[in-house]
């Protein structure tokens, strides 16, 4: 098993309200020449969370930072004229609740991360540090001694 520390949060960079799949991103990222979908998960307009890449491989989706981190992505990002907007539904935003805290369980002192906290990129549109903060908090502060 991979050591993971850093779970990162992406967008799709596709216009709002538009509902795209895990396999549709597959496509995109293996006509470019990647063996896989860059992201371990996928989190669609409807909270739906799909498999991407498998955990135990690594990642393509953060340049530098693959090897130890697990990649998220929600269906979104951008408005109708491609400029970044936090996108979200209130469906993505529970499952991507729910999915970082069972991630951040899983692996106990992992850090959570923005895409644009390692690139000049937008992505995921919107501060990650700011809306997580009481789930990063709390992990934190959790002793797994």
């Amino acid at each position: 098993m991979r050591d993971i520390n850093k779970i990162i949060l992406h967008c799709t960079a596709t216009p709002e309200g538009r509902d795209i799949s895990a396999a549709t991103i597959k496509k995109w990222h293996t006509d470019k020449g990647w063996s896989d979908i860059g992201y371990h998960y996928v989190v669609k307009l409807d909270g739906t969370v799909e498999d991407g890449r498998p955990v135990e491989r690594q990642g393509a989706h953060v340049r530098g930072h693959n090897k130890n981190s697990i990649g998220i992505s929600y269906v979104g990002g951008c408005d109708s004229s491609m400029k970044p907007k936090d996108t979200r539904t209130d469906d993505q935003v529970l499952a991507l609740d729910e999915l970082i805290a069972n991630l951040m369980d899983k692996y106990p002192g992992s850090t959570l991360h923005g895409h644009n906290e390692f690139s000049s990129k937008a992505c995921p549109s919107f501060d990650v540090q700011k809306e997580y903060e009481d789930i990063i908090e709390y992990f934190k502060d959790c002793n797994y001694e």
